[in-house]
């Protein structure tokens, strides 16, 4: 089975506020482009994933992700996460009807090709699947097969609220990558620990010559 990923963008000076603690106003815009860079990078490798949709208004993000071979969908519900999720799976099923529809987080700066093709073939097995995050708390990616409506419920305590909707839980081991999205300053050091891609690892090295951020390096050094 091959998968249409579904990624949601808000504008980047929108973008990772939580990380204000990390990186300053003018720095996390660029941060949160390179999150997204690196994460649709990886999809695009994915050997399960046939097509990637990025659901954003923002100009800058939609030329760099296109560049990288994203179909960039304009976010016209305007209406937060979830409301842009389910417009690009209907973009998507109104394409292609018959379409294994995923949404996937934009901030997953270490995510691997195989580790993203690993959850997506355990996913083909249900309706309804999703991934909770390395916290425990949320969700990083939520699936649905041909015949199955996505439903999307992602924000604070997403896990239980996916659950509670009739989605499987993915209890899968060495998918850390897929796990690891990056909010806070903590997430980011976590991300960093796994390998992050290089758009990330460049403008991690920028924050700390730019004195933004305490160490934020894999080594700590």
């Amino acid at each position: 089975m091959h998968w249409t990923l579904v990624i949601p963008l808000k504008p980047l000076v929108q973008a990772k506020s939580r990380l204000s603690d990390t990186a300053d106003d003018g720095v996390r815009p660029g941060l949160a482009l390179a999150f997204a860079q690196d994460t649709v990078a990886a999809v695009v490798g994915c050997p399960r994933v046939g097509d990637v949709v990025v659901v954003t208004d923002d100009a800058r993000a939609g030329r760099e992700l296109a560049a990288l071979g994203a179909r960039i969908v304009p976010d016209q519900p305007g209406a937060g996460l979830n409301a842009a999720l389910a417009h690009g799976a209907a973009a998507v099923r109104a394409r292609h009807p018959d379409a294994a529809v995923a949404a996937l987080n934009a901030d997953l700066p270490a995510l691997r090709s195989a580790e993203l093709a690993q959850v997506l073939a355990a996913a083909g097995e249900f309706p309804r699947a999703f991934l909770p995050d390395a916290a425990g708390v949320g969700t990083t990616l939520l699936s649905a097969a041909p015949d199955a409506p996505l439903l999307p419920a992602f924000g604070t305590a997403s896990r239980a609220r996916h659950a509670a909707s009739g989605a499987v839980e993915l209890a899968l081991t060495g998918v850390d990558s897929v796990r690891q999205d990056v909010d806070t300053g903590e997430d980011l050091r976590a991300a960093l620990a796994l390998g992050v891609g290089p758009r990330t690892a460049a403008a991690a090295g920028r924050l700390l010559i730019a004195g933004c951020a305490g160490d934020v390096s894999p080594s700590g050094t």
